[in-house]
């Protein structure tokens, strides 16, 4: 078994005044589901200690059904967690970090949500059963958004649609984080950049093809029969219509 975490502090003789975990990487990049050996090992290491415990995330995401028992685990446990995100956190590793009592971000950090996905084979009826399994999968993923920032189910399925990107800023502004790492020795009435990003795929595409489509909205070049050259444009800008939507 591949372990995607790693404790500093668990093994000390004396207990230590905190414990960290590091996730690093995909989150189960080996089985999960179906698995009662990883997800008891997690647990086992999780409450072998005790005190408050420091959470470094930097993963694109992975096994949804890790990260939800994952975020549980750490949501049942007694004492204080913050998650300090100093790369991504992406996908399911976003779940994970919504379960910290405080949420710190590096500055230059990252993270992504995005809708659950799946492979899926079969035939209407089997098709029809995984779109109603994502569906429920995203249910319980925007619980454990609405819980930290607080936002509306639909504001967060939204975002989820679009598969947003929040910088350090805006992920503070949205509430799925709650402040930005500072080094200790930046003086302390020295103000954050106010400048916030989201980055939407869908939205960026969509602005793509209106500018590739403004683009094509030329009268096309004649040949000297006076006859369009291959496809023409007004073709193309249908096309290109019909593929942003």
């Amino acid at each position: 078994m591949k372990k995607f975490w790693k404790w500093k502090n668990q093994a000390a003789e004396t207990a230590p005044a905190e414990r960290t975990l590091f996730l690093n990487g995909t989150i189960a990049e080996e089985s999960w589901f179906d698995d009662d050996v990883t997800p008891q090992l997690f647990k086992e290491e999780l409450m072998g200690g005790s005190g408050d415990i420091t959470v470094w995330i930097n993963s694109p995401g992975g096994d949804c059904v890790a990260a939800a028992q994952i975020y549980n685990m750490l949501m049942d446990y007694p004492h204080d967690v913050t998650v300090k995100i100093d790369g991504i956190a992406a996908s399911a590793a976003s779940v994970i970090a919504m379960a910290g009592t405080k949420v710190l971000v590096s500055p230059v950090s990252m993270m992504m949500i995005h809708n659950p996905m799946t492979v899926a084979m079969g035939d209407t009826a089997e098709m029809q059963k995984a779109i109603e399994m994502l569906g429920s999968v995203k249910d319980s993923i925007i619980n454990a958004y609405e819980i930290k920032t607080g936002l509306s189910r639909a504001k967060l399925s939204h975002l989820m649609d679009a598969e947003t990107w929040m910088d350090a800023n805006k992920a503070v502004e949205l509430g799925f984080a709650d402040d930005i790492l500072k080094r200790s020795d930046v003086p302390e009435d020295m103000e954050p950049p106010v400048v916030s990003m989201l980055y939407s795929k869908a939205a960026v595409v969509n602005s793509l093809m209106d500018k590739i489509a403004a683009k094509c909205k030329t009268n096309p070049k004649k040949t000297e029969d006076s006859k369009p050259k291959g496809r023409s444009v007004d073709s193309l800008y249908e096309r290109l219509i019909l593929l942003k939507h």
